[in-house]
């Protein structure tokens, strides 16, 4: 069996440092910037739907969110009909730094997928998203505290 998913962590945690690298001078760190795009991209969106679009667990969201909130990147407002709703959007700071994320997010994009046909690289989007469908059954079924079989595989 080749080890795809060992490819495709190097990938990430190799684009990842570089992100971490070059948004260290607007005080972005630690995947950060991920959380301030999401926000940006989904105005409003509440701490538990922005956990899992990112695939992490309550606690981690809550540590970035505070971090973001401290360093005037987003803000949380209260719901009108709920109060105990937060709903989480970009300030002005974090708007602004959005098209810097945009453009780090674009290049890597481009470097990455270089030599690449538009053909391949619709085919491993494809197949990438496949890929994290299957991944993300796993993950619902794990988060909800069960184990997984590994004597079936």
């Amino acid at each position: 069996m080749k080890e795809i998913l060992r490819e495709i962590g190097m990938i990430a945690r190799a684009l990842d440092s570089i992100s971490n690298i070059e948004f260290k001078e607007y005080a972005l760190t630690k995947g950060q910037y991920l959380y301030l795009v999401r926000i940006y991209e989904n105005p409003g969106i509440i701490q538990e739907k922005l956990a899992e679009m990112i695939k992490v667990d309550r606690t981690t969201a809550a540590r970035a969110i505070k971090n973001l909130e401290e360093n005037g990147f987003v803000q949380k407002k209260e719901d009108p009909h709920n109060k105990k709703i937060k709903k989480l959007f970009p300030t002005v700071k974090g708007e602004q730094i959005y098209p810097v994320i945009k453009k780090e997010n674009d290049y890597s994009n481009l470097m990455a997928l270089e030599g690449l046909s538009e053909q391949e690289n619709d085919l491993l989007f494809e197949l990438l998203q496949k890929v994290r469908k299957n991944v993300e059954k796993d993950w619902t079924f794990v988060k909800k505290g069960n184990k997984r079989n590994y004597e079936s595989s």
